[in-house]
């Protein structure tokens, strides 16, 4: 029987977020979005005027502040708890230097097997304590609404970890595939086994889901991702416990440039998707079949009127269904973002009524 959500108490934001990874009815999708805590923020700027940005990620009191100001701007349904992807590297023994001018970098670089022997297989709760206590801050500040974790998934560190910074072709990591797929393998692994102690570890501090970033997978062809990446992704998410497991949580795998592989998601291991603006909202639901999803606006559609704005909301909700979807955007926001973009596609989100499912 068709339950009618709009002639009840709204859903608090954590059994929304609860019901949508359910696939469960919800009077509007829950709606959060990826970097909403960040440089589009005058608040933000704020904070890191005062402090580096690697000071800013080492310290809990100023992460967690940093994690609760989009919500105190907007009416949104979940936190994301305020950190970086190389964080994960910086504990396996590498050094990391963000603030740069050019994007992060990393030393030593990693393309041997003494480079690889000589990575830590770190104890994650000392050597990645500050998100797990980030996240008690939170939890003890905001209580009613949920905070997700994250981390980067192994292919997209290991493009980091082999070429020392960030990049668009990623050739030396791909010719370390080409040429020593053993070795490569062996990296993946090493990363893998870090990254999913990691995830868990947040779940275990209070993280009601967590999300696993394939920035750069999209960059691999079908069969390298086969091969390289998606036993990688399998190995993490296997030291992690699912929505269905005691003391687990929703496991979320965003791969950007998904489209050409969304046939072989289902076999991450994951237990939601999480999708970038340029695969087709109607065409992913049918091909991931019952799995729920997460998007997908386009970051720079922030940009356009506040009409065309509305009206790309409405379009992604329609396509995503009354039923496990929940709303974001298909990759971070970018800092030049106007705020009053941003408080027009959540406001629309909110305004969505859904007559049951």
């Amino acid at each position: 029987m068709d339950v009618d959500l709009t002639a009840r108490t709204p859903l608090t934001s954590r059994e929304r977020v609860r019901r949508a990874f359910a696939s469960e009815p919800v009077d509007h999708p829950p709606v959060w979005f990826m970097r909403q805590a960040g440089r589009y923020l005058p608040e933000y700027r704020a904070v890191r005027a005062r402090v580096s940005f690697e000071e800013l990620c080492r310290n809990p009191e100023l992460s967690c502040e940093v994690t609760l100001q989009p919500l105190d701007r907007f009416p949104l349904d979940v936190a994301i708890v305020f950190s970086d992807i190389l964080t994960v590297p910086e504990a396996m023994g590498l050094t990391v230097v963000f603030d740069t001018g050019h994007g992060p970098e990393l030393s030593p670089v990693v393309r041997t097997p003494e480079d690889i022997r000589r990575l830590i297989h770190p104890d994650v709760a000392d050597a990645l304590r500050v998100v797990p206590e980030t996240l008690r801050l939170f939890k003890a500040a905001r209580p009613k609404t949920p905070i997700f974790g994250f981390a980067g998934a192994p292919w997209t560190l290991f493009c980091y970890m082999v070429e020392g910074r960030g990049g668009k072709d990623w050739l030396n990591a791909k010719r370390l595939l080409w040429t020593e797929p053993v070795l490569a393998s062996e990296l993946l692994g090493r990363i893998a086994d870090t990254v999913g102690d990691y995830l868990q570890l947040q779940i275990d501090a209070g993280a009601e889901a967590v999300q696993m970033f394939d920035t750069w997978a999209g960059v691999l062809s079908s069969e390298d991702y086969r091969r390289f990446a998606l036993p990688a992704v399998q190995r993490a998410w296997s030291r992690v416990k699912g929505a269905t497991s005691p003391g687990g949580a929703p496991r979320m795998y965003f791969m950007r440039d998904s489209s050409a592989t969304l046939p072989v998601l289902h076999e991450t291991g994951a237990d939601a998707f999480a999708l970038d603006w340029a695969v087709d909202m109607a065409r992913a639901r049918v091909t991931l079949g019952s799995f729920p999803v997460q998007g997908n606006l386009d970051p720079l559609a922030l940009f356009a009127p506040e009409a065309v704005i509305r009206e790309k909301v409405r379009a992604i909700i329609a396509a995503a269904g009354p039923r496990g979807h929940i709303f974001n955007l298909g990759h971070g926001v970018v800092p030049e973002t106007p705020i009053s973009g941003v408080a027009a596609m959540v406001d629309e989100v909110r305004r969505t009524r859904f007559q049951g499912a």
